[in-house]
């Protein structure tokens, strides 16, 4: 176990906190994929490599950010910079995680506004698709190791894979999950014009991004309903095209997704409303973690918060094996595709090639491959 980070002297702080800003900028600027993507380089840096969690602790904090409101990596990458670095560490975690891609998406928001059109994107992430689809494979492996230890816990994790099928919202099935495991299993083991901006005010800018920070559960495809009802349609401050361009830029870039907020905050005010949109988006999965992080350490405590915990485990491995599967069935598309993901998933499990390195390489095959 880790030396608590109040134990330590000045100098070694300091060294925690440049291992924590070097690493997490590293992965803002690598971290393609979506949530699944990040939470799996997050396991693959920081349990198998720098051993700064447990297994278990991950699992178990993934699970809570799976049950509060804001993005789910970037709420595990606040906890990790809190765990190891305090207060300090979870401010620059979260600072590295998410400024890469602000600052790519401002600039590409820039050329959106310019000339009315986005650079083509599509023979980079031709390349990026397969490499991240076996970072994924490779984390969930570990993780479903340490998850799904019992029958009890097999057949937990089949129901909800059959219950998924039914339309059932995530966290429902979090939630659920959890509930039964606790309640009723033993536990046993623990265009090309340039676009006229009319802006918008700052105030409105924040408020709008910080509310919907402040409740949004799921995916970025959920983020695109709020933003739709928010902006569309009941502000009129955004129209449907520029919408779906802004998610495709958030997917498109590293880092959390809501950095879409960056995007569509450029579009409003400029350079200032990027900064505030991101800034409010973000700004209650911070708050939420400083609160929450006051409790993770007596979760596994109670037996029955434990078992708790270990149901939405269970449930947390099996979406996240169905968005790798449906990752798999978007990208994988062509001999192409197929051919990288086979070369990369050798690469990666046989001769344990760093991650940012694969994904880099990948990328840069599949832009020289899209010219051809």
């Amino acid at each position: 176990m880790n030396v608590q980070y109040k134990e330590l002297n000045k100098k070694e702080k300091i060294f925690r906190l440049k291992e924590i800003g070097r690493s997490f900028l590293k992965l803002g600027f690598l971290a393609f994929g979506g949530p699944a993507a990040h939470i799996a380089m997050m396991e693959d840096e920081y349990v198998a490599k720098r051993k700064w969690l447990s297994q278990e602790e991950l699992v178990d904090l993934m699970s809570i950010t799976h049950l509060i409101p804001g993005p789910n990596s970037t709420e595990l990458a606040l906890f990790i910079g809190l765990k190891h670095g305090g207060y300090l560490g979870l401010l620059l975690a979260g600072l590295a995680f998410i400024l890469p891609a602000m600052a790519i998406t401002i600039l590409l928001a820039y050329i959106y506004v310019r000339y009315g059109s986005l650079p083509e994107l599509k023979g980079i992430m031709l390349g990026i698709k397969p490499a991240v689809i076996v970072i994924i494979l490779s984390a969930l492996f570990r993780m479903s190791k340490l998850i799904v230890t019992n029958k009890e816990k097999i057949i937990l994790a089949i129901l909800i894979g059959i219950v998924y099928f039914l339309g059932i919202s995530e966290f429902m099935l979090l939630l659920s999950s959890g509930i039964i495991f606790s309640l009723y299993l033993k536990r046993k083991d623990l265009p090309n014009k340039p676009l006229v901006i009319e802006p918008v005010s700052l105030s409105l800018i924040f408020y709008i991004f910080f509310k919907i920070g402040a409740i949004l559960y799921g995916s970025g495809y959920v983020l695109l309903a709020f933003l739709e009802r928010e902006l569309v349609f009941k502000r009129n401050l955004l129209t449907m095209s520029q919408l779906i361009d802004s998610i495709a830029i958030g997917e498109f870039t590293p880092g959390p997704v809501l950095t879409t907020s960056s995007f569509i905050g450029y579009i409003m005010h400029g350079v200032f409303g990027s900064i505030v949109a991101t800034f409010g988006i973000f700004l209650p999965s911070f708050l939420v973690v400083l609160v929450i992080n006051k409790f993770v350490g007596k979760l596994r405590k109670s037996e029955i918060v434990a078992g708790f915990l270990d149901g939405v485990n269970v449930a947390s491995i099996v979406l996240m094996a169905f968005v790798t599967v449906k990752l798999g069935i978007n990208s994988l598309v062509s001999p192409t595709t197929i051919i990288i993901f086979i070369i990369v998933f050798i690469l990666k499990n046989k001769y344990k090639l760093n991650s940012g390195f694969l994904v880099i390489t990948s990328g840069a095959v599949g832009y020289v491959l899209s010219l051809l």
